[in-house]
């Protein structure tokens, strides 16, 4: 399984969100530390979930790390994060 749709699938289940992104862009890391010639190292995701309503920016994003945990331990280096609960600009 390709590393972007195990991320997809892990917070499909994780936090049922009403939206989900999740964008591959280790192409625009070429050169930098933790890129890889096949891609797959670099992402960014845009979640909206009711998960996330009341917590911190910062308790999202363990939230999220927590759920991708065997990912960033292994071919995933950087994960921005975006994420929201429903209703929020």
């Amino acid at each position: 399984m390709r590393t972007q749709d195990a991320i997809i699938e892990k917070l499909r289940e994780a936090f049922s969100p009403e939206s989900l992104e999740v964008v591959d862009e280790s192409h625009l890391h070429e050169g930098h530390m933790g890129h890889q010639p096949s891609g797959e190292t670099h992402f960014r995701v845009y979640i909206v979930s009711q998960a996330f309503a009341g917590k911190s920016r910062v308790d999202r994003h363990r939230l999220i790390n927590a759920a991708l945990a065997a990912e960033l331990a292994g071919s995933v280096h950087a994960l921005a994060l975006h994420a929201k609960a429903p209703g929020e600009a």
